[in-house]
């Protein structure tokens, strides 16, 4: 390439940054692959122009997303030696590769004039004596890029632009609540107060769960006066029968990857489908906006927190003449005993409950006869209160009874809204991997085993 045509492709790859990653890499950053375009502009206008604070980017794999945020970087701290950008990997072996790779892309040496290098372009160095491989500064700038994880350390660094690169490894990390919740308090506590004021934040990873930390930013970051951009793209389009990028994944072998990896790992990997949404125990809610005539009694499940940290558990259900169950209340809480006893007592009145059961367990039965005796002391007799002893394993009796959970129990059209802690227990609830609490499937497998047992107990008609 002549030196006058070497200028002009190198003055068009500082100023646009998709041209920047085809003039250096050419043989994967191809015009004709549009997604490709689509995500360098996408990029380039987020740090330049968009009104935007954060940018959550789910790609497949193999379709270059940490590739195009290395080239990122190189483009950025290439223009301006000022700035200060710091990469968040889900272990420090990976931030380190993710570093190493920058680092050397702009120390590279050009050997073959045919071959164009970062110096072509760009006149940054990286300064003598401080290129660590995770820490390391350009000749005429200061701590310029830092590379961490959620077991790594951001102590005393500020960036102008954090990357958050793949936190989750694969789907054991993405079913397990405890990781993705500290993946939360990682990217809240430490790397979201070492921005800059007016910095940008761009987050690239596959789509595991619907509580993954690209999920939870969609969802609560905007509460907290930050705005959002999403971009999403699946390697098959259904609509149009068309991948994202034939060259790249073929239609052929896509569905060899679905049938060899299974439809839930493969959706969430390739379709951007978060894996709990194929994972979950329960697939179906059945609704109601009136309840039916024909409802023959009413009843309460109650299942008290076993542990602190778990949840107080007990709805009230309708049964009908065909034995279905209408859910009318739902008390779901961590308060302690002395305040649920009252707010129990409270909703039998409310609901006017013909039979009570409680979980004798961990002190279920002193809670049963407290609760009983505040309701006969305001007033209310109509209620028969039994506590008994749970003895059966709580994971496979939630798992046995889901399939008559799913067809008998009838939710108000509005719990979401009603009871919103319950109805993301309920709906998120895993049927393999670490749930953070079974308080709320347990208490809806009780109200199952209450009416299929019924016959067993002595009803008593007011």
């Amino acid at each position: 390439m002549d030196k006058v045509a070497l200028g002009a492709k190198a003055e068009l790859a500082r100023r646009h940054f998709f041209d920047y990653c085809n003039l250096t890499a050419g043989d994967f950053y191809k015009p004709n692959r549009r997604f490709l375009v689509d995500v360098c502009n996408e990029f380039q206008s987020f740090l330049e122009e968009a009104a935007e604070d954060v940018l959550v980017l789910n790609m497949p794999p193999r379709h270059g997303k940490s590739r195009t945020l290395g080239k990122l970087v190189e483009w950025v701290l290439g223009r301006d030696h000022t700035k200060k950008i710091m990469t968040g990997s889900y272990n420090e072996t990976l931030s380190t590769v993710f570093s190493k790779s920058v680092r050397n892309n702009i120390q590279e040496v050009k050997a073959d004039d045919s071959k164009i290098v970062y110096s072509d372009i760009f006149d940054a160095r990286i300064k003598y004596g401080d290129g660590a491989m995770n820490l390391w500064s350009l000749e005429d700038g200061y701590n310029n890029y830092l590379a961490t994880s959620p077991t790594g350390t951001a102590t005393g660094f500020g960036a102008d632009i954090i990357i958050i690169d793949d936190v989750i490894k694969n789907a054991l990390e993405a079913n397990n609540a405890t990781v993705l919740e500290g993946h939360w308090d990682w990217f809240i506590n430490t790397m979201l107060s070492r921005l800059e004021t007016g910095g940008k934040i761009i987050i690239n990873m596959t789509r595991w769960h619907s509580d993954d930390l690209a999920g939870r930013v969609l969802k609560n970051l905007t509460a907290s006066g930050y705005t959002v951009k999403h971009i999403n793209l699946k390697a098959y389009d259904e609509e149009t029968d068309t991948m994202l990028c034939e060259e790249i994944l073929s239609k052929k072998e896509y569905q060899r990857k679905i049938n060899t990896m299974g439809a839930d790992i493969a959706s969430a990997n390739y379709q951007q489908e978060p894996i709990d949404l194929k994972g979950r125990l329960y697939q179906k809610f059945l609704t109601y906006d009136v309840l039916p005539d024909d409802i023959i009694k009413i009843w309460n499940y109650t299942d008290t927190a076993d542990k602190g940290a778990d949840f107080f558990a007990s709805p009230v259900f309708a049964e009908t003449a065909d034995h279905d169950a209408y859910i009318l209340d739902v008390m779901y809480t961590k308060e302690p005993m002395e305040t649920t006893e009252i707010a129990h007592a409270n909703m039998i009145i409310r609901n006017k409950v013909n039979y009570v059961r409680i979980e004798g367990n961990n002190g279920g039965r002193g809670f049963r006869r407290n609760s009983e005796r505040i309701t006969k002391e305001r007033g209310y007799h109509g209620a028969v209160f039994e506590d008994f002893h749970q003895s059966a394993n709580k994971q496979s009796r939630i798992l046995s009874n889901s399939a008559w959970v799913e067809n008998h129990v009838y939710y108000p059209d509005d719990w979401a809204t009603r009871w919103p802690e319950f109805y993301e227990a309920i709906t998120k609830y895993q049927r393999e991997g670490k749930n953070a609490h079974d308080d709320a499937p347990d208490a809806v497998t009780g109200i199952a085993e209450t009416i299929i047992e019924a016959d067993d107990f002595e009803f008593i008609q007011f």
